[in-house]
């Protein structure tokens, strides 16, 4: 290949590329890095689609996953005239460009507020209660009472909601009130962004925020190039490049009118993909998404650009994509509405006996109704005879009935709901508190984005991880170099760590790249000679190819040195940047791109490249070209990729010595944890050129199948290379994840990364993380055929069968008492995926997997990922955690339990889709092992101690019920009643559920398995919701039987023993939750000895009422010792089952909770060793 030779008809090929815009093939959802594997749209669409095909990988499928899920047509299309915003809107009225993200005005506020509150069926339940309590022939508490405990928690929450809305409604009051200039009458007058509508022509100052979406008409770059900031999208810093329509770009829009149509595709929520036609001057152009910038991003390095609205408002794909992560149920909530749904079994059953109690009393006393007082109330003035009204048998059970359930409507907790809000609320505070888990390199801390989940840290079992970028810090460092079949390892030079500092002078000024790479000293005196040898001659193109093939904006950055300018290499992939800054480091430097050219400095002397040409990377050909002219009129196609895309169109006849030395060289790169890329060329001639041309513009303006199209050109265009070389990239693991994934698998959790690496990447980084270790069996799957699969898969059962039987047999010939297996590692890649998810295999899959102490899954494309969680999540109850840091992981975390999203180098879009976002990896230790624990162990009790605090009262008043002819009357005054679960009663347990601890978090880092009974359930589960109903029912007999039998004999008043049942109840239940405090502070303290405070001051001032019954019944009864006696002695005798059990249990039969507590507060006495704990080996079995 002689580069060097002219190419024929040169001139003809400049006519046909002059003045034209630079050639471009943008599939509409194009990725950032060469590490993806799909696109990103689809993963919204189909993650919660039953159709959803993870696996296959058909024609079909793949043309699915890399082009817009509909081609634009006639009728779908949008049309935009271009400055004529009447014409445009006149037939189709399309959304003005204010914006609301308030949910409420003043007059939905109530209604909806209310609508959005009953859909949790409890408050419908207690609506139902409060209504019947109107009916005067159900009447069993004052009309106003019934109804407060309702009315409190549906206020406090619509105070928090209103508060929420108001903000957001400040926030769009000052994003609808900045100004853009918009093009009126041939002037540009300044406007509110919420009066811009779609067709005006709107001009951006640099540094301006764009008001809507626009498509990009002039620019002041002579080239039509914008450079545009997304961060306020996607989070990503870098800038991108935006491109007008060189037809466009020439037009000045104050001396010539813009009269053009553009037909784009209806709004969508795919901020990566954009498909348009514009007709102007008679001719059709296409535009995709370089031509187009989104409301939010900024303008930098240009001075102005204009464009033409064509979404606006709510219709913008900013706004399109501003809704939260999808809603997720906490797993402790779904278990706690079984238990409810017990409750109200048992509250119909008890119900059900006193109203079929009361139909037989009624049977047997029907003729002595008008004689029994207190039956009912007797009007004697309004009826001369004084009858009571009786409604017959049959409709007096029924109104029994539903006085039974107003009377103990408390079995079902209301305020439990509330509670645990206002608990999760402080738990999400100190959760974003915690200074281990503050990043520091990015200034962020940690996002709880649903607070509904919490609990669920406490318990996962499987962590499903992206590797780059997750357990990588996706900062590419260049180290190694092959070049026609030699490798130049930075490694193996004899200059050690030595960066060489290369630097140029243009106009007075000195240029260095911004970041120092590590050279090899004789690749860098071999770059020098240029074409003098054969060798120099392929240096020379492989380090023009890294300079070139890439879509890197370099910017010039001021230093204290005025003379010195920093090159900043910003582009959308940090691989693209590491081999631009290698470039530079070897003298080709990078220094000016535009939308037709590029300029490269090559050791001193200033070229000019021609852009020709360029296919941008895609998940499907996963490589990228450009078509460059060169100054001596030659065209040159490189091309770069992963290896097996660009072996597979290599010609193998000109290149099988150096193809099978490279591929050694990428073995033996991809074997220590090094990512790699193959570089390749072939020079074009006219005649190939003008063919690629022409299909390229028919590919460009097809109205349908653009995207197919200009696939086909490009796979066309790659073919038939010549291989220079490859490079392998450095991608450092985070700090600390070797010690974090150690501690996780000592939690129990089982942690399976999945990557779209190769398999000895993954594997290098396996072993490095501590993933894979060396006493591991491995089983590699990576098959070509269903068939092969099967019997691979089932190969590797039998061999994790014999495994486990050779450790039994092992472990039993030793006499040891734990039974431990071999651990076996499974390896499988994407291929193989293809052929077993969605099919019979995924079972046999599963159980392979469930064998396997570490999964890592490589090659694998997003929908993959979600398919391989589905896995797991379908088939056990198990919860899973899905972790990572890319628009590729957003179909893996949203199908997890529990999503958490890492805010790195790759934008937001993983931290938009998850339930917690945070800065590292290693974070994920302290909010399972520590947070996690916490906030399951402390929610898990709360539900139990609500369900006993509020079954204990009910059981209270059935047992007053049978000793009063069933009549629902109640001992205990109706405001108690309404005041126990939101001032006696509630405080102290939302207090405990947000600070109470267990263990330090020293002892939980230290060990990692206590977080084992989380996954087992042990906090919360049907053994321990029947102990406490057991427990409540005891101590309910107590409560009440004790001081009916003391007071048997007295003339005690109602009122008086009602009194007396209410303060033994809530000082009860008060010290049955100080019995279980472990930790004590003052805010303990106050709340429940407040509590209990705040109960007899409250029942001495409903008493000193007169209008109320009961007036003065307190004081009448508190004189008396016996008063005293019976509410010290209820108490003791109700608590001491309680303490004997907790005593007992604990001592003679700890968990290892109850050790380690016990470690921390009185020392190591019950362990065995120097600081170390001896725990039981308990089955990970759960207990529900």
């Amino acid at each position: 290949m002689e580069n060097s030779n002219p190419v024929e008809n040169s001139s003809n090929v400049e006519s046909t590329i002059n003045n034209s815009s630079p050639l471009r093939s943008v599939t509409p959802n194009d990725s950032r890095g060469y590490c993806w594997n799909s696109t990103r749209e689809v993963t919204f669409e189909h993650s919660g689609s039953k159709n959803v095909s993870y696996g296959s990988k058909s024609a079909p499928d793949s043309e699915a996953r890399s082009t817009p899920q509909k081609e634009i047509s006639d009728e779908d299309a949008r049309l935009v005239y271009i400055d004529d915003p009447e014409m445009t809107n006149e037939k189709f009225g399309f959304a003005g460009n204010a914006i609301r993200t308030g949910k409420y005005s003043i007059l939905s506020f109530v209604p909806r507020n209310l609508f959005e509150q009953f859909h949790r069926v409890a408050y419908i339940y207690f609506l139902i209660i409060a209504v019947l309590n109107q009916l005067p022939q159900l009447a069993v508490f004052g009309k106003g009472v019934s109804i407060l405990p309702l009315a409190f928690v549906l206020l406090v929450t619509a105070v928090k909601d209103a508060f929420e809305d108001w903000r957001r409604h400040q926030s769009d009051k000052i994003e609808n009130k900045r100004l853009a200039s918009v093009l009126v009458n041939g002037e540009f007058h300044e406007k509110k962004w919420k009066d811009v509508r779609v067709g005006e022509v709107i001009k951006i100052i640099a540094n301006e925020t764009m008001p809507c979406d626009i498509v990009l008409l002039s620019t002041s770059d002579p080239t039509g190039v914008a450079y545009v900031q997304t961060i306020n999208l996607d989070g990503e810093s870098n800038l991108k490049t935006r491109y007008a329509k060189q037809e466009t770009h020439s037009k000045l829009p104050e001396k010539e009118k813009y009269e053009g149509l553009i037909k784009c595709e209806k709004p969508n929520r795919n901020i990566y993909g954009f498909q348009a036609n514009m007709e102007i001057d008679g001719k059709t152009l296409s535009l995709g998404s370089p031509n187009i910038v989104l409301r939010g991003c900024e303008l930098k390095n240009t001075s102005w650009a204009l464009g033409v609205a064509v979404y606006c408002g709510r219709e913008t794909k900013a706004m399109l994509n501003s809704s939260g992560a999808p809603s997720k149920r906490s797993r402790l909530e779904t278990h706690m509405n079984l238990e409810i749904i017990m409750l109200s079994v048992f509250l119909v059953a008890l119900c059900t006996v006193t109203s079929v109690c009361a139909a037989v009393w009624l049977k047997c006393h029907k003729d002595e109704l008008d004689l029994l007082p207190y039956y009912r109330k007797l009007d004697v003035l309004k009826e001369k005879n004084g009858t009571y009204e009786y409604y017959g048998w049959g409709m007096e059970i029924l109104f029994t009935f539903l006085m039974a359930i107003i009377v103990y409507q408390v079995m079902i907790p209301i305020s439990l709901y509330i509670s645990m809000e206002l608990v999760r609320v402080g738990q999400a505070y100190f959760m974003i508190g915690d200074s281990r888990m503050y990043d520091e390199a990015t200034n962020s801390r940690f996002q709880c984005r649903a607070l509904n989940i919490n609990e669920d840290l406490g318990q996962i079992k499987y962590v499903f991880s992206d590797k780059t970028g997750t357990l990588t810090e996706n900062k590419m460092e260049f180290q190694c170099a092959s070049i026609r079949g030699v490798d130049y390892n930075v490694a193996k030079s004899s200059v050690e760590n030595e960066q060489v500092e290369y630097f140029i002078q243009v106009d007075g000024k000195v240029l260095k790249p911004k970041m120092k790479v590590n050279v090899n000293p004789d690749l860098l005196q071999l770059s020098k000679r240029g074409y003098e040898s054969k060798e120099g001659k392929w240096i020379y193109e492989f380090l023009l190819a890294l300079a070139a093939c890439n879509t890197i904006v370099p910017l010039e950055v001021d230093t204290s040195d005025p003379t010195v300018k920093l090159i900043d290499y910003q582009g959308e992939s940090p691989d693209e940047q590491a081999l631009a800054y290698a470039a530079a480091a070897y003298g080709f430097m990078l220094i000016e791109r535009t939308s037709g050219y590029i300029v490269i400095n090559i050791h001193g002397e200033r070229q000019r490249l021609d852009v020709l040409g360029l296919h941008e990377f895609d998940s499907d050909r996963k490589r990228m070209s450009v078509i460059l002219g060169c100054a001596d009129n030659s065209m040159k196609l490189f091309v770069k990729g992963a290896d097996t895309s660009m072996l597979s169109v290599v010609d193998k006849k000109l290149n099988n010595d150096t193809i099978q030395a490279t591929e050694a060289h990428l073995h033996s790169y991809s074997s220590i944890g090094l990512r790699t890329l193959v570089i390749g060329m072939r020079d074009l001639n006219a005649s190939e050129f003008e063919q690629w041309h022409f299909a390229f513009e028919a590919a460009s303006t097809a109205l349908t199948g653009r995207a197919t199209m200009l696939r086909k050109v490009a796979l066309n265009v790659e073919n038939d290379l010549c291989i220079l070389g490859a490079t392998a990239i450095e991608d450092k693991l985070q700090q600390g994840v070797p010690e974090s994934i150690e501690s996780l698998r000592t939690a129990g959790i089982k942690v399976w990364v999945l990557t779209g690496d190769k398999q000895e990447t993954a594997i290098s980084i396996g072993y490095s993380s501590k993933l894979l270790t060396c006493d591991m069996s491995q089983v590699i799957i990576n098959s070509n055929s269903r068939e092969s699969c099967r019997r691979r898969i089932q190969d590797a059962l039998v061999m994790s069968g014999k495994l486990m039987t050779a450790s039994a047999g092992t472990n039993n010939s030793e006499g040891s008492s734990d039974f431990v297996t071999t651990p076996i590692a499974l390896i499988i890649d994407g291929t193989s995926l293809v052929y077993i998810l969605d099919s019979e295999l995924e079972e046999e899959l599963f159980q392979l997997a469930s064998k396997c102490s570490v999964v890592l899954c490589c090659r694998v494309a997003p929908l993959q990922k979600a398919g391989i969680v589905a896995i797991v999540k379908n088939r056990t109850s198990d919860m899973t955690l899905a972790i990572g840091d890319g628009a590729n992981d957003v179909s893996m975390i949203q199908m997890a339990d529990v999503g958490v999203g890492i805010s790195g180098q790759e934008g937001r879009q993983a931290v938009m889709a998850s339930d917690f976002a945070m800065g590292q990896f290693s974070f994920l230790v302290p909010l399972l092992l520590i947070h996690g624990h916490w906030n399951y162990q402390r929610l898990g009790y709360m539900i139990l101690y609500n369900f006993y605090r509020n079954a204990i009262f009910v059981l209270v008043l059935f047992w007053y019920v049978l000793f009063t002819t069933f009549t629902l009357t109640t001992a205990i005054n109706e405001w108690s009643s309404m005041l126990y679960s939101i001032i006696y009663t509630a405080f102290p347990t939302i207090v405990v559920g947000i600070l109470d601890k267990d263990l330090s978090k020293r002892t939980l880092l230290k060990y990692p398995q206590l977080y084992r009974a989380g996954q087992r359930h042990e906090a919360y589960n049907k053994k321990l919701f029947w102990l406490t109903m057991a427990d409540t029912l005891w101590q309910s007999i107590v409560v009440f039987f004790g001081p009916l039998i003391a007071y048997w004999e007295s003339t005690v008043d109602v009122a008086s023993i009602g009194d007396l049942w209410t303060l033994s109840v809530v000082v009860l239940v008060n010290l049955h939750l100080a019995m279980d405090v472990i930790r004590w502070n003052w805010v303990f303290h106050a709340t429940i000895w407040g509590s209990i405070i705040a109960t007899f001051i409250c029942v001495m001032i409903i008493d000193a009422i007169p209008s109320l019954p009961g007036y003065w019944a307190i004081y009448h009864a508190a004189g008396t010792g016996l008063f005293w006696l019976c509410l010290l002695g209820t108490v003791v005798t109700a608590l001491l089952p309680r303490f004997v059990v907790k005593y007992v249990y604990q001592y003679y039969f700890p968990n290892n909770i109850q050790i380690s507590r016990e470690v921390e507060k009185y020392g190591n006495t019950r362990a065995n060793g120097g600081g170390q704990i001896e725990m039981h080996s308990i089955s990970d079995a759960p207990l529900r």
